[in-house]
């Protein structure tokens, strides 16, 4: 019987450790989704997860947290600078939005000719029109490439969700 206090409080700090890692495996991102549920969603739509596509879901969340909206209620415009390497970001808000090009909900405008920045991302609420926008400076491609070699998935989502929003993207606009 003297060990029965013992014993409730190891269970009741290992039901608070459990709950806590749990809740961040599920918060970590802001979302319902788990991070081997964004990973899966990346590797199925883009084909292989990177950390542009954890930038996009990050943007893309941001974005929806900022309008107060949910999966489907934003349209989406992802505009790439001239340099950019490819449009991943733009799957990446695809899958964390549920915006899609076949519902003219998601468009990848043209390559620009501005080499300043490598995407910029213009998210409006379907509902109230109110709009959030977003760029990712050309000095975000290095070290968005250099998370990549050597990485799995999961550390590419966790880096990139790590690291201080205003050195992967700037908030440029909110109407």
């Amino acid at each position: 019987m003297r060990f029965k206090p013992f014993t409730s409080i190891l269970a009741l700090i290992l039901g608070i450790s459990t709950s806590v890692a749990s809740t961040a495996q599920n918060l970590a991102v802001n979302s319902d989704r788990t991070h081997d549920e964004w990973i899966a969603l990346g590797e199925a739509v883009h084909g292989g997860f990177g950390s542009h596509i954890a930038l996009g879901i990050r943007i893309g969340q941001d974005a929806l947290q900022r309008l107060g909206a949910k999966r489907r209620e934003v349209n989406v415009k992802v505009t790439e600078g001239k340099n950019s390497p490819c449009a991943c970001v733009a799957d990446g808000i695809m899958i964390a939005t549920s915006t899609s090009p076949g519902q003219k909900s998601l468009v990848v405008a043209p390559k620009t000719e501005d080499a300043t920045y490598m995407t910029m991302i213009e998210v409006t609420h379907k509902a109230n029109g109110a709009t959030v926008s977003y760029q990712v400076p050309a000095s975000s491609m290095e070290p968005l490439a250099r998370m990549n070699p050597g990485t799995s998935p999961r550390q590419r989502l966790d880096m990139v969700f790590g690291m201080p929003a205003g050195q992967l993207f700037e908030l440029t606009g909110a109407r």
